[in-house]
């Protein structure tokens, strides 16, 4: 359906035919459900949408693959299993590593999907650097849906509606895994979280902070603004936050094969945050008071430790119990409860 603006001007709206504004529905009129936009305080995007500009068809083909079990070897397992809307697309606690075939347990808390178009490398580790082969880490991970995308395929092509849906979409007589991955993407990058509290007021759209949210934000940007920088909340960075001081886990240097990137993580978003519990890769902290406990006064050394942790005379960041409050205070204006509730991302099977 349009919006009363966009109503006003169909022709403005025909004109964006590049992001996929195509005709749907009894109405007739032009459906941009499915267009990609940019948030205004956004930064432009990274993804390549000129290899694979987003499409309805294509959009509904990944979600259906998002939360369809037939891509786990013995049909047990989705996306949608360690990726719940209602959490921000994250686990939950009642699920601090994620679960897959066999009720085998990952080694990593599942991060939350959010903004993934504007990312240049996944996971806690930056071992994939293109969002279209993100869905390959979990099929293929013999803890997660230990799968082959060949044998995906296979099924996929032998399923009595796919074929049709893969045609539809991509216009295809074969399903291959590169269009499988590219209708997972159409979905991937239209999960965008840009209507909290927050951006609201930063966009002057008639929402204002309290005093406390204000101060929070003011700390905030004093005392973890270096790291999580920018609207996306996160410098992308991979850094050792002082979680532990051996690593049986070694993070970043498992891409790199670096001694200097042993314990370095990446630096995750903070947007949604207050949704996404328990925090950091191995799900130590179950609480946002445990998570500024953390930085206050619980960061431990070791030779990777970021040197914005140790200043030489004291681990950390100094905060008194107040300033964590109110930290945390504004950290839950990052909440967009629009997107954990917009019904694009629903399963509809």
């Amino acid at each position: 359906m349009l919006s009363g603006k966009q109503a006003g001007s169909v022709l403005f709206a025909a004109s964006l035919l590049l992001f996929s504004c195509q005709s749907e529905g009894d109405e007739g009129l032009m459906d941009i459900t499915y267009r990609f936009e940019k948030p205004a305080n956004f930064p432009e995007p990274t993804y390549t949408f000129e290899n694979n500009p987003v499409t309805p068809e294509g959009f509904r083909l990944g979600r259906r693959l998002f939360f369809d079990p037939l891509l786990s070897r013995d049909g047990s397992v989705s996306c949608s299993n360690c990726h719940q809307q209602g959490l921000a697309f994250a686990d939950g606690p009642q699920h601090p590593f994620s679960v897959g075939v066999d009720n085998q347990l990952g080694i990593r808390n599942a991060p939350p999907l959010a903004n993934l178009a504007f990312k240049r490398e996944f996971f806690w580790d930056g071992g994939v650097t293109h969002l279209d082969f993100v869905p390959t880490n979990a099929i293929e991970n013999e803890l997660e849906m230990d799968e082959s995308l060949a044998n995906v395929v296979d099924k996929l092509n032998q399923h009595p509606e796919y074929p049709a849906l893969f045609k539809q979409a991509f216009g295809v007589d074969t399903i291959t895994s590169p269009y499988m991955l590219h209708a997972f993407s159409q979905f991937m990058v239209m999960m965008i979280s840009a209507n909290s509290k927050y951006d609201k007021y930063v966009r002057n759209e008639g929402e204002t902070l309290t005093d406390e949210e204000l101060k929070g934000m003011r700390l905030f940007e004093e005392k973890c603004g270096a790291c999580h920088s920018g609207e996306l909340f996160s410098d992308f960075s991979f850094r050792n936050n002082g979680i532990s001081t051996t690593f049986s886990d070694e993070g970043r240097a498992r891409i790199t094969e670096h001694p200097s990137d042993i314990g370095k993580f990446r630096v995750p978003s903070l947007r949604n945050i207050a949704r996404t519990a328990p925090y950091m890769h191995n799900a130590r902290l179950k609480t946002l008071e445990e998570v500024l406990a953390h930085y206050a006064s619980g960061v431990q050394e070791s030779s990777t430790l970021d040197p914005l942790l140790n200043d030489g005379a004291q681990l950390g960041i100094l905060m008194t119990d107040e300033e964590q409050a109110q930290i945390i205070t504004f950290l839950e204006t990052l909440t967009d409860y629009e997107f954990i509730a917009d019904e694009r991302f629903q399963n509809t099977q």
